[in-house]
């Protein structure tokens, strides 16, 4: 099986890099050295040649009995690293204990257990964690892979009754790192395997780095004694991010592209897509390429149109209901103000600025906002839009006021 995938997977790499050294190699055979000593020979063609550099027959041989690949782990991405990674309040616990585990000479914090929703970064940080130990330490075993891979690696060792050079290879490793490992919940082998792996290496003091979408005690179908070892370490979670957080990211990317974006755009993708950092930079993509290929300047404008599916996807993340209790804490009234005829200035201006975030946030019609204020008329919902737009524009303190609502709001 060792052979068969070998010629499968890299034989033509393998001849083709040959060849660099010697133009008249025409064919590489691979023979396996089984248990037994014998060479059993594996797919053989002969290869004329004089240089002495190089063998007729270019033999690969293997000293391992297994059918288990050596390459078992996914390689690490060159997109992911310390460098790149942009460190807010949400992330920063994360990033100073990866950071940690990557440049300390002994193990610190083990295992370190990220958690947080999709595109908020723990891949990026994982990636980062391998090359940077690569890069001080090219000597250590780091792999990096994800849990569904741990398990198929798992189950095919079982299938070729090959389980104990699975555990040879995993329990090998100086730094481990596997993503989601939320996916083997309910998996009661697999389960008790990574148990056995994540014992041995503890054992000895090896690194362990481990992501979920949920702390270790939140992770359902998972035996209790994984979750105390999952979380036996130091768990960081990664949480949702902040509009400062968004900007900045999205400040880097642009950059990174060498790509000029106007504030008021950025400042704009960052106010309406909140849900991920991937999503947000698949925005970013795709206005960008829009306004490459069809030769459009990149403006507010034509955000609006080019991302409308990701905009009302965003928009239908945000209630009425959470902003006019958000507006309501900010302005020290109470919830049923916002529905009350009651029109004191300072009530009715609260109101107006939550009606105002509400057509600005949300992708409600005036109508539906007014009937969430007390059954209003949508004239009065236009109203309160035309007034806080002018008092915007004529008073910076009041734009910052709004400014720091709509944050609160998204975060």
């Amino acid at each position: 099986f060792l052979r068969d995938w070998i010629v499968n997977n890299y034989s033509d790499k393998i001849k083709n890099e040959s060849k660099k050294y010697n133009e008249k190699i025409e064919t590489i055979k691979f023979v396996v050295k089984p248990t037994g000593g014998r060479i059993v020979p594996g797919t053989t063609r002969t290869i004329k040649s004089n240089d002495n550099h190089w063998k007729n027959t270019l033999d690969i041989r293997s000293n391992q009995s297994s059918s288990y690949p050596n390459e078992f782990g996914a390689p690490l991405d060159p997109r992911f690293t310390f460098d790149n990674f942009v460190v807010g309040k949400p992330n920063e616990l994360a990033f100073a204990a990866s950071e940690r585990v990557a440049e300390a000479n002994k193990v610190t914090f083990n295992p370190l257990f990220l958690y947080g929703g999709v595109g908020l970064g723990k891949t990026h940080l994982m990636h980062a964690i391998g090359w940077k130990v690569k890069q001080q330490q090219p000597d250590r075993k780091v792999i990096y892979l994800s849990a569904e891979k741990f398990m198929y690696q798992f189950v095919r060792a079982l299938r070729y009754k090959d389980t104990s050079a699975f555990k040879e290879q995993f329990r090998s490793i100086d730094v481990l790192m596997i993503d989601d490992v939320q996916f083997i919940s309910g998996k009661d082998n697999t389960q008790e395997e990574f148990f056995h792996t994540f014992n041995a290496l503890i054992e000895q003091n090896k690194q362990i780095v481990i992501s979920a979408d949920k702390s270790p005690s939140d992770l359902d179908g998972v035996q209790e004694r994984l979750k105390s070892r999952l979380g036996c370490g130091l768990v960081a979670d990664i949480h949702p991010t902040t509009y400062e957080l968004r900007l900045g990211i999205l400040i880097e990317k642009a950059q990174k592209r060498g790509v000029e974006i106007p504030p008021k755009v950025l400042e704009f993708l960052s106010h309406r897509i909140v849900s991920n950092v991937r999503e947000m930079e698949g925005a970013l993509n795709r206005l960008v390429a829009h306004a490459t290929l069809v030769g459009t300047s990149i403006t507010v404008e034509t955000a609006q149109v080019v991302l409308q599916d990701l905009l009302k996807s965003s928009n239908r993340k945000i209630t009425i209901e959470e902003i006019q209790k958000k507006v309501a804490e900010h302005f020290n009234i109470r919830i049923t103000d916002m529905h009350s005829p009651r029109r004191s200035r300072s009530v009715a201006r609260p109101r107006q600025i939550a009606m105002y975030l509400a057509k600005s946030i949300t992708s409600r019609s005036l109508p539906e906002i007014g009937r969430k204020f007390g059954g209003r008329d949508h004239t009065t919902v236009m109203h309160a839009v035309k007034k806080i737009e002018e008092l915007k524009l004529q008073d910076i303190n009041f734009n910052e006021d709004i400014e720091l609502l709509k944050r609160l709001i998204d975060s």
